[in-house]
């Protein structure tokens, strides 16, 4: 008889193990559901709840990251962070999480900290171009300029073509004077995204600070010309007008500037210049 109520306990054991993990997986997929149907607060809901169920599963790992993707897009963002960090706890090595998690700290205004993970990533994959992209990023800020160009370099190095990878250099040659280089990045960009106006914006105010106005002019003729409802431009070719001693046409230029939504106030000093 005692025999065979421990059999019955055991069966009862098994039968309950068996229901909780069919239970948790169940709980697991309704979440994932969820959240591919953008029902974030729901699929956060069962996220928890399948934590509660396997407290211990080694697939938490998994579940504290979309906790912490959907927190993150729910604008919660300490909660984001305490469920990557628990993410982490369970799997250190998670090249993902420490992107996302970077990623969040970027957005909380903390890029040190932010820096210390995409550093981490670097270590398990040194030709992330994710993590070579925002840590460069991180040192242009801290102008830390040797670290960004061997960062920014490293990642031309695994896809010479990549845009922000380009821009970035760019803008890290410009920034150290080193002109010519510079306009190397913006041709190699202009020549891969030819109609992509912000590239002329940027090429002319490398070439303005370089003193090459004619240029300029060039290039702010064609951003114009690609995207002619964008107020700024024709405050940036005024600019450029007036260095040339063109007062009629910077005036012109901020005529219509003032047309697209530029308040005149705040172009006050430069139409006094073009009188």
């Amino acid at each position: 008889m005692k025999k065979k109520l421990v059999c019955g306990l055991i069966a009862l054991l098994y039968m309950s193990i068996s229901l909780s993990a069919q239970t948790y997986k169940e709980t697991v997929e309704r979440a994932f559901a969820m959240a591919e149907k953008d029902s974030l607060a729901q699929a956060e809901i069962l996220f928890k709840e399948a934590l509660k169920l396997g407290p211990s599963h080694a697939y938490n790992a998994i579940i504290f990251s979309r906790l912490g993707t959907i927190q993150q897009r729910l604008n919660r963002l300490d909660d984001a962070l305490e469920s990557y960090t628990y993410s982490l706890n369970i799997a250190p090595k998670s090249v993902q999480t420490l992107l996302d998690r970077g990623a969040l700290y970027l957005d909380m205004g903390k890029p040190d900290q932010a820096y210390v993970d995409y550093s981490e990533v670097l270590d398990l994959d040194k030709d992330n171009m994710e993590a070579l992209l925002f840590r460069a990023y991180i040192s242009m800020k801290r102008r830390d300029y040797k670290a960004a160009r061997l960062d920014y370099t490293n990642l031309l190095l695994v896809e010479p073509g990549h845009y922000n990878g380009l821009l970035g250099m760019a803008l890290l040659n410009q920034k150290e004077k080193r002109y010519q280089e510079a306009l190397g990045n913006y041709a190699k960009l202009i020549e891969s995204h030819p109609g992509e106006a912000s590239l002329y914006v940027a090429r002319a105010e490398l070439e303005q600070e370089m003193g090459s106005l004619e240029l300029a002019l060039l290039d702010m003729d064609e951003a114009i010309r690609l995207n002619p409802s964008l107020a700024e431009n024709f405050v940036t070719r005024a600019r450029i007008y007036l260095q040339l001693k063109k007062k009629s046409q910077a005036r012109s230029d901020l005529e219509r500037a003032v047309e697209a939504g530029v308040l005149r106030s705040s172009l006050q000093d430069l139409f006094k210049q073009c009188k």
